[in-house]
């Protein structure tokens, strides 16, 4: 299993979300994610605008209990923020603080003309950057907000949330397979390993999903794990994971590489 599936998350918000909308919120996040990764700027803040169109909807809905997928942004939170009216969402806080980050992110997404085509603009990293760290904060405020399983396990999908997308790794019924043909031997395991998440992978299905020869695999890990990097360490489980070494070399030299 790679990074906490997308399944998972769905059926863990809904519900109390509706079904449909937190579909929807996970699509849109992983599409600003993967593009985001990718470089494409313009895109990540037109999805920023639609992620929060979306999420003021179940905020609505949660906060209401008045599902409606049509209603507008601006309607949605001006119920979230009226002290008037009766709010399921406790503590009041906690959707106060939502409602202010997503009118920053739709406000801003607009106003730099990322909507309307300006001669003056021009997608940048800065701007997507910070549409996407906005997005990154509501998601993982909504699943702490509303998952009511395991405390462990939303705290593993917060922290799995905040790691990139492995676009260049496939999943192809029960096998895995890196679709980049330009990585040396430690490159393709640290992918891998960044791709499986906290659990990690054991030695047998390492050695499954990388093309590499079997002693290949075996100095690669041994080099990996050794005092002098220490980007990979074996769990009591038997399984190997990144270690933050690891996802600081994924994030710094190999970010480049997780595309196809």
């Amino acid at each position: 299993m790679g990074l906490i599936e997308r399944s998972t998350i769905i059926s863990a918000l809904s519900p109390p979300g509706d079904h449909l909308l937190v579909t929807q919120l996970i699509d849109e996040f992983i599409s600003a994610e993967k593009r985001f990764i990718q470089r494409d700027w313009e895109p990540a803040e037109l999805d920023g605008g639609q992620f929060s169109e979306i999420a003021a909807r179940i905020y609505y809905h949660i906060d209401s209990g008045t599902c409606n997928r049509s209603k507008s942004f601006d309607d949605c939170l001006k119920y979230i923020e009226n002290d008037t009216l009766s709010h399921a969402i406790q503590p009041r806080h906690d959707a106060l603080h939502i409602s202010k980050v997503l009118r920053t992110v739709y406000k801003f997404r607009s106003q730099r003309g990322a909507v309307h085509v300006s001669p003056n603009y021009s997608p940048n990293h800065m701007d997507a950057r910070l549409i996407i760290e906005n997005i990154r904060w509501v998601m993982n405020e909504t699943l702490r907000i509303f998952w009511n399983g395991d405390r462990e396990t939303v705290a593993v999908a917060i922290r799995e949330l905040l790691q990139f997308d492995v676009p260049c790794v496939g999943r192809f019924e029960d096998d895995i397979l890196v679709q980049r043909t330009d990585l040396i031997p430690e490159e393709e395991i640290l992918v891998l390993l960044h791709y499986a998440g906290e659990a990690g992978f054991s030695r047998k299905l390492i050695g499954r999903f990388a093309r590499l020869s079997a002693p290949t695999v075996t100095r690669t890990l041994q080099k990996l794990c050794s005092p002098s990097m220490r980007q990979v360490i074996l769990l009591s489980s038997g399984c190997y994971r990144l270690t933050d070494l690891g996802s600081k070399r994924i994030r710094d030299e190999l970010s480049a590489k997780l595309i196809i």
